[in-house]
């Protein structure tokens, strides 16, 4: 079992920056090995609303900033259309180091395994800690099982606004007031379906409950 990250971890951070900057050394996974850099979250530190993705891609990975591959201009452009002002967004993922297999010379991404899911945990702790959103969007099935639990389906919840942290595995571990959360797919599969446009104005219609969550 890989130790985890929570020795990395500050005590008592003030800041999302200084997470960000004792995280770039963290090596409480097997993950660290391989990739480039930690991938850390970003955005308003005061966020209402947290996204929480799988992990870096490869883009992600070279840059060390989370959604600005592919995925992440699509999920930009889904915020827009849902009438989300990305003022009130922090971005993240559930594991903080990419995880992929080479082939040939391309580095092709590996969903991250739960030993992986487990050992990034404490770096979201922390960032729900600092944050205190009232909203956090689960993209994809990695991010809801590492915050609500191995039984979660996308299928099962997608689009629906959950008490939080009622719902998640270990509620002790988030002491935030009155927090929400709601489960979308992650931007990369709208990117692998058959119908890019019904994939992609679901997403939006997933957001725009979001949005309305947060106005009312």
């Amino acid at each position: 079992m890989p130790p985890g990250a929570q020795q990395w971890v500050p005590a008592q951070p003030h800041s999302i920056d200084e997470l960000k900057q004792a995280a770039a050394g963290c090596q409480g996974c097997d993950l660290h090995e391989n990739a480039t850099q930690t991938v850390f979250g970003r955005g308003a530190p005061h966020a209402r609303v947290v996204f929480v993705g799988e992990q870096p891609g490869d883009v992600e990975d070279q840059k060390g900033l989370p959604f600005v591959g592919p995925a992440g201009r699509l999920l930009r452009d889904a915020v827009d259309d849902a009438g989300i002002d990305p003022a009130d967004l922090y971005i993240t993922n559930s594991v903080k180091h990419f995880r992929f297999e080479m082939r040939g010379s391309r580095r092709i991404h590996q969903t991250p395994g739960p030993a992986h899911i487990t050992a990034c945990r404490p770096w979201l702790v922390a960032e729900f800690a600092l944050l205190q959103p009232e909203l956090v969007v689960l993209l994809g099935a990695t991010a809801g099982k590492a915050l609500l639990g191995p039984s979660f389906r996308v299928t099962r919840s997608r689009g629906q606004l959950m008490p939080w942290p009622a719902s998640a595995e270990h509620p002790e571990d988030f002491p935030v007031a009155e927090i929400r959360a709601l489960a979308t797919i992650h931007p990369s599969a709208v990117l692998r379906a058959d119908n890019r446009e019904v994939a992609y104005q679901g997403l939006v219609d997933d957001l725009k409950v979001a949005a309305a969550a947060i106005a009312a």
